[in-house]
């Protein structure tokens, strides 16, 4: 009897000090929420604040299409269900009204609620703790500045037990750290810049870094590439030259790129045509700039050439060069050399020859769309072909285009393309 009481005493204390360090890891680096504190706005930190959350592209989660703008509501799908975006608008029932700016401060930089709660990281606070407290108080003075939406918050619908406060504080303790920009001594002011504007309110390795089963990412793999949870685009690697690495392009080319989505060397699609169009294209120049000087400076991934597979089969090229000429030719040219401007080419274009064909069949099934931009107002598009081609077709042309006027990259199987039907209900 002695001994099972002197087990079950100690698997309570175990249980008791797991829980103490739970709690504490959960709580580093916080301080007591101050009394009466008050925010003194003016215009210019009003404007300020306008710009960096444009620099954050909040609006873009914040917003349900055609709804009221930061007023929530907008669904984010992840691996674990259902994250729904809170109403940022001064309305003191629903938004943030009745908030101070410190308790902002602890949801940006700390992943808390204004109540205690813990917040889902689909808000990217692993990057925002970087966001100084200046330029919180900046964002939140813009947000206070807007009209109020009384629009109630929607309940998260996330599955069992991805839905409890209990597994978001074990998931925060093993991934997240509070933490703060560390500017480099041996860097310039504008690569600081640059790196406090891409790791912290661009969250650029939020999308550009592969995650783990729980969705966590580490700082080890960060700009390295990876397959967006849920959305099934593939980000490409910041780091490496043969997929998305800008290290040896001109640095007002990788402006162009920030600012209008296209660039001499390539253009944006998919979820970063969203960034662009609502995002990047404000950008000032000068900061532009910095976030292109330091992504140029990333350390590069050593290139690791795959081992030569087998062919493709003559009858799948053949089939491809049909399909081809019939619906891409026009646009993209015999030889596949485009048209400077108007439309990219696909010989030599590294994201046509990406490791991962995901983005290249996504784009032939659901057309590809550049982002408007002040740079570049009137884009052309390239239309869907998912009502037209079927998946063998889809899958030849992608194969031919992967291994035609000097490309060279893996077939794609018609069960590649049947998949990314699925996935997003083509």
């Amino acid at each position: 009897m002695k001994r099972i009481l002197w087990t079950i005493s100690s698997i309570l204390a175990a249980l008791g000090i797991a829980a103490a360090l739970l709690i504490s890891l959960n709580l580093r680096g916080e301080e007591p929420m101050p009394a009466g504190e008050t925010l003194q706005s003016t215009p210019e930190l009003i404007q300020r604040g306008e710009y960096l959350a444009r620099v954050g592209n909040c609006m873009a989660c914040h917003t349900t299409q055609g709804g009221a703008p930061f007023a929530g509501g907008r669904g984010i799908e992840t691996p674990f269900g259902v994250v729904h975006s809170s109403n940022l608008t001064p309305d003191k029932s629903h938004g943030i009204g009745s908030w101070t700016s410190a308790e902002f401060w602890r949801a940006m930089h700390h992943g808390r609620s204004k109540d205690g709660r813990l917040l889902y990281p689909a808000f990217p606070y692993p990057n925002y703790t970087q966001v100084t407290r200046e330029d919180s108080d900046a964002v939140f003075a813009y947000l206070h500045s807007l009209p109020a939406a009384a629009e109630a918050n929607r309940d998260h619908a996330l599955r069992f037990p991805y839905n409890t406060q209990a597994a978001l504080g074990v998931w925060r303790a093993l991934f997240f750290t509070p933490g703060a920009p560390q500017p480099e001594p041996t860097q310039s002011a504008e690569y600081n810049r640059g790196a406090y504007l891409v790791n912290g309110l661009g969250h650029c390795t939020a999308c550009h870094t592969p995650r783990n089963a729980l969705g966590a990412s580490t700082d080890a793999k960060a700009f390295t590439g990876g397959l967006i949870p849920v959305q099934n685009w593939y980000a490409p690697a910041l780091n490496a030259a043969h997929e998305a690495g800008v290290k040896e392009w001109a640095t007002d080319d990788v402006v162009a790129l920030l600012k209008t989505g296209v660039a001499p060397q390539g253009s944006v699609l998919g979820p970063m045509a969203e960034v662009v169009f609502r995002s990047t294209q404000y950008l000032s120049d000068t900061d532009a700039r910095a976030m292109a000087v330091y992504l140029q400076v990333l350390p590069q991934q050593e290139h690791k050439v795959p081992a030569a597979g087998a062919a493709p089969p003559a009858s799948a090229l053949a089939r491809g060069a049909k399909v081809y000429e019939q619906h891409c030719a026009q646009c993209h040219g015999d030889q596949g050399q485009g048209e400077l401007g108007a439309f990219p080419a696909l010989a030599g274009n590294r994201a046509v020859t990406l490791a991962d064909p995901t983005n290249l069949v996504r784009v032939v099934l659901q057309g590809g769309y550049l982002p408007a931009t002040a740079g570049n107002p009137r884009p052309h598009g390239m239309p869907p072909f998912q009502q037209f081609l079927s998946d063998e077709d889809v899958a030849a042309v992608t194969t031919f285009v992967r291994n035609s006027w000097g490309n060279q990259a893996p077939g794609v199987g018609t069960i590649e393309v049947y998949r990314a039907r699925e996935r997003r209900g083509l």
